[in-house]
């Protein structure tokens, strides 16, 4: 099991309480929707074995928010993932990805999903990226419809669903 691990100047954790704050102070500042403080708060209690923490020397860097749904426990669904723009393109995604999927937590976990709105590419390749990465299958597929949110301006979310994942690579599952 992985709890830490160092890349560069970015370490990778388990997220606490004290994350939290931090976790919903990046998010305001992307593009990401925008939850409640609260939502932090309680995924890093809650839920902190599927949640990672990226930091460069104590500062949140990235984050990514996840759990296992009840009924599927062969999947992992990501909520968010926020990386700082000081980051961005430096593979501290994939890493924060791999960083979970190496986890005790996740040892019974052959499929990864998420919702993805077809603006976001950056998430697209993302996980367009694992699965080839695992040389795996990238199903997407239509999860809620735009109609159903009650904003005018919410795009359809897109359910993307990788895997299934049996090969290791970089520590992963």
């Amino acid at each position: 099991m992985s709890t830490n691990s160092t890349v560069r100047d970015v370490t990778f954790s388990k997220p606490t309480v004290n994350d939290g704050a931090a976790m919903w102070k990046l998010v305001n500042s992307t593009s990401l929707d925008q939850n409640s403080s609260y939502k932090y708060l309680m995924m890093c209690e809650f839920f902190g074995e599927t949640c990672v923490a990226a930091k460069e020397q104590d500062r949140l860097v990235g984050f990514i928010t996840a759990f296992i749904p009840p009924k599927q426990e062969d999947t992992i669904f990501i909520w968010q993932v926020g990386v700082d723009t000081s980051q961005r393109g430096k593979g501290v995604a994939s890493k924060m990805m791999n960083e979970l999927l190496s986890r005790e937590a996740c040892r019974n976990v052959r499929f990864l999903e998420a919702t993805v709105t077809p603006s976001n590419g950056a998430s697209e390749a993302l996980f367009r990226g694992l699965a080839r990465d695992f040389s795996t299958s990238c199903v997407v597929s239509t999860c809620f419809p735009a109609e159903l949110f009650p904003e005018d301006d919410h795009e359809s979310e897109l359910t993307f669903r990788v895997g299934p994942m049996t090969e290791k690579r970089n520590g992963g599952i």
